[in-house]
């Protein structure tokens, strides 16, 4: 699983809090379905299935901030589902690999959290 890998091939950066990995001057909105929501620390994580125009999906790995940070910015574990339509904006990493840190998310009612493109 390619995002697996690329989350621990930046295991060591993100031990200390970094974020050169992602390019944080270019936003990027992944249109899709939730594959998994992890509420967990340090970090929350989204997988989203994106159609890639060719009949199938990539899959992108988004890193969010902590459960704690998140719960003061409106989020509850069950914010986001398996099976949800979502469109997320990411800052991608660096290396082209599908992943990005968390900007915003337009959830499928409408209601946004975040900054969303």
């Amino acid at each position: 699983m390619a995002v697996g890998a690329v989350l621990l091939a930046a295991a060591p950066a993100l031990a200390h809090h970094s974020f050169a990995m992602f390019d944080r001057d270019t936003k990027t909105v992944l249109a899709g379905t939730v594959h998994e929501f992890q509420w967990t620390n340090p970090h929350a994580f989204i997988e989203v299935d994106v159609p890639d125009g060719k009949g199938g999906s990539k899959r992108w790995g988004v890193e969010m901030n902590s459960p704690n940070n998140l719960k003061r910015e409106g989020w509850k574990s069950n914010t986001v589902k398996e099976g949800d339509k979502v469109s997320v904006t990411v800052s991608p990493l660096r290396n082209g690999q599908a992943g990005g840190l968390f900007v915003g998310i337009k959830l499928p009612d409408g209601k946004t959290l975040g900054q969303v493109s």
